[in-house]
């Protein structure tokens, strides 16, 4: 099938490669012309595992190409994805321009029936205010389906290739048929596609986010009355998390939710509340919560060193705001530093991936290490900000010796108290 995916970010180059690698014929379009050529010549902006590989060996079979001519790609194609962004406004409600746009020049393009398919993150309604965008612009036939993607980062190849589900938001026999046409490949050992109307499609992708970011800022709550009242955090996650009507996932204590999704969908549908007259007193609560958790973790650092902490040596190792990703958008570590910054302390840093984005972000305010240890040199401390493999098991007799001060500020509860007590380090957690 040829398949037009308008949009090479996070889910865009993502989907078009994944669409490839089962056999289409797939067309990703960008309006920046540098982008275009680096993804062409195999240069991949976003580290995603598997997914440079996977650009590659499709681009060297001929089923994926990037380019900028839009039109000449939705003539050529039956179905286009529409993945660009939807930034939140000041008001938290999301942005919709770049669909708006891009709804226009498809229209403008459209040669006969084109299904167009939204998998950006878009309110409720969405779908009927790009169809009236569209009328106005061609007369040639086509539908609206909405198809919001599930991927976590760091995971995204998988999730894509193996999905939990696949909600198609479709008004339409014929769009519904060449949906699960596109999709059946995907689902070899069993059918997991759910349909539904658009409009619930749509709220699905807000409502499934909001939850998750729902169970990680009460099980923050919960760590931070734990510390309270000398009860340990992760004793009360385990005896919770075995009762089969919670589950085990998202109830992790640590420094909050971060990444382009959470966040914005969360103030994304408080907005859409607001508009609509329905108080979301929970979805507000998450947010507040997750607000003051970073605000928590540089507290135990005040309450530590005093409320003086000019002159202070921090070494942070992780920066991301989760591992496999080199994301920094809403990370912890953002609102960690820039706060620990405007108190006159020096920081040096370590990320796996994620170095060329800090140094967009603070420039020289930073001393950014070669590797884990060099951060470690001469420090006051450590903070542990994100949960990368190659921080679980590090060298704590190397620890101990590089720094001035072994003290760690653990914002991921990885390491086991007893033993960094015995190798005489002294060690703060999450809601222990």
């Amino acid at each position: 099938m040829q398949i037009t995916v308008i949009g090479t970010g996070y889910v865009g180059l993502v989907a078009g490669a994944c669409l490839a690698d089962m056999g289409n014929f797939v067309t990703c379009i960008d309006n920046n012309i540098e982008k275009i050529e680096q993804l062409s010549n195999g240069i991949i902006p976003i580290f995603e595992p598997g997914l440079e590989e996977m650009v590659k060996s499709n681009v060297a079979e001929n089923r994926l190409c990037f380019s900028s001519d839009i039109d000449t790609a939705v003539k050529k194609s039956q179905v286009c994805f529409i993945a660009v962004g939807t930034p939140p406004k000041e008001d938290g409600s999301a942005d919709l321009e770049q669909v708006f746009n891009v709804a226009v020049l498809i229209a403008k393009a459209m040669n006969g029936y084109k299904l167009i398919v939204n998998k950006s993150t878009v309110p409720v309604g969405t779908a009927d205010k790009v169809a009236e965008v569209i009328k106005k612009y061609t007369e040639q036939p086509f539908d609206i389906v909405s198809n919001p993607e599930f991927l976590k980062q760091g995971n995204a190849v998988d999730d894509f290739l193996k999905p939990d589900r696949v909600i198609i938001g479709s008004n339409s026999d014929k769009a519904t048929s060449i949906m699960q046409e596109i999709y059946s490949p995907f689902f070899r050992t069993g059918n997991r596609v759910i349909v539904m109307d658009v409009k619930s499609a749509e709220m699905t992708k807000y409502a499934a986010n909001s939850f998750l970011a729902t169970k990680i800022s009460f099980m923050n709550e919960i760590a931070n009355l734990c510390e309270k009242i000398g009860a340990d955090v992760e004793m009360v996650r385990v005896g919770m998390t075995t009762d089969s009507r919670i589950g085990n996932k998202f109830l992790f204590p640590g420094l909050g939710y971060g990444g382009s999704c959470f966040p914005k969908d969360i103030k994304a549908l408080i907005k859409i509340g607001s508009e609509n007259n329905c108080e979301m007193s929970i979805i507000k609560a998450t947010n507040e919560v997750n607000k003051k958790q970073r605000e928590i973790f540089v507290k135990k650092i005040i309450d530590r060193f005093g409320n003086d902490l000019k002159g202070l040596n921090i070494a942070i190792w992780g920066l991301s705001f989760k591992p496999k990703t080199n994301d920094m958008r809403e990370a912890p570590s953002i609102t960690i530093i820039n706060e620990l910054l405007s108190k006159g302390v020096k920081i040096k840093v370590f990320d796996p991936k994620a170095m060329p984005l800090a140094r967009n972000i603070w420039g020289d305010k930073l001393e950014y290490c070669n590797n884990s240890y060099d951060a470690l040199q001469n420090a006051d401390c450590l903070l542990l900000l994100t949960e990368w493999n190659e921080f679980r098991r590090p060298d704590f007799e190397k620890i101990v010796e590089l720094m001035k001060k072994p003290i760690i500020f653990d914002g991921r509860n990885q390491y086991d108290k007893k033993r960094l007590q015995e190798k005489k380090v002294e060690y703060y957690q999450i809601g222990r």
